[in-house]
């Protein structure tokens, strides 16, 4: 799959999006990168620390968030996009479910759109998308946690989302999904989605797992939200180990090393020589 100008493998490998909130209220980082200065070193640092692709938001999506107008989204996320491009040879991707954010977001510069309501939210996302050929990734979410079958519900949503982005024109090579940890789910939900990774592949999509930092990790741990470093690389490994073709994650450098070493286990495995010492 092209991002950008840089290819990436669809499996074998998982790769890392690094997480820019430009936000004063994101529930991890809000107000950290509020200046252009700012946001343009966070990003050096990250490319530093192995970051494959950038993801820019300019809307919190906490719990309780309250939404922005797409003028304001627009006003904080493209100047920084503008800045990234012109200094960086980073794929960046634009976090918003509005068409117009999107459209705004893509002409300067952005090279795949991050939809957390999987192209549920605004009836034209899923034509500006397609219109500017770009790859997309599409999260399952749902207003409330109330499911028949948690796991089959999961699927069928995001069928929906396939169905939707297939009339408007966007290819099957250029769609990433998402389980959307976090969202629309119970604190169970969120447990079983990440150990049930694997019933993403019957859906023939590569997946990208967002659980950096959440309340999963917090409650589970009982820690704050500085403090579940730790907890996140778990579920990375996890997703390295189910096939996830993505992470997206605050702490990149933390998470470039557990992916590589859990890597090496997994493919040098194969090739072991069992019973020596």
């Amino acid at each position: 799959m092209k991002i950008g100008n840089r290819e990436f493998k669809t499996s074998g490998h998982t790769y890392v999006m690094g997480i820019l909130n430009i936000t004063p209220d994101s529930f991890s980082d809000g107000g950290s990168y509020d200046t252009l200065d700012k946001a343009l070193y966070r990003v050096e640092e990250m490319i530093g620390e192995g970051m494959d692709v950038l993801d820019v938001g300019g809307e919190s999506t906490r719990p309780g968030y309250t939404p922005v107008p797409a003028e304001e989204e627009i006003a904080r996320v493209v100047p920084v996009i503008e800045g990234i491009k012109s200094r960086f040879d980073i794929p960046v991707s634009i976090d918003t479910c509005k068409a117009r954010v999107a459209r705004e977001s893509i002409a300067a510069g952005a090279d795949l759109v991050n939809d957390i309501w999987g192209l549920k939210y605004d009836p034209e996302l899923a034509r500006v998308i397609a219109g500017a050929s770009l790859p997309c990734c599409l999260m399952h979410n749902r207003k409330e946690a109330v499911y028949d079958n948690f796991v089959e519900d999961v699927l069928w949503d995001l069928e929906g989302s396939l169905d939707i982005a297939h009339k408007a024109g966007i290819r099957d090579d250029r769609i990433i999904l998402d389980p959307g940890v976090g969202f629309g789910k119970t604190y169970e939900n969120n447990l079983e989605i990440i150990g049930r990774l694997e019933m993403m592949h019957s859906l023939g999509y590569p997946f990208l797992l967002g659980a950096s930092r959440k309340s999963v990790v917090g409650i589970t741990l009982d820690l704050p939200v500085g403090e579940r470093v730790e907890g996140t690389l778990v579920t990375s490994v996890y997703a390295v180990l189910k096939g996830a073709m993505f992470v997206r994650v605050h702490d990149v450098k933390e998470n470039v090393r557990a992916i590589r070493m859990a890597e090496a286990i997994r493919d040098g495995s194969k090739g072991a020589i069992y019973g020596r010492n």
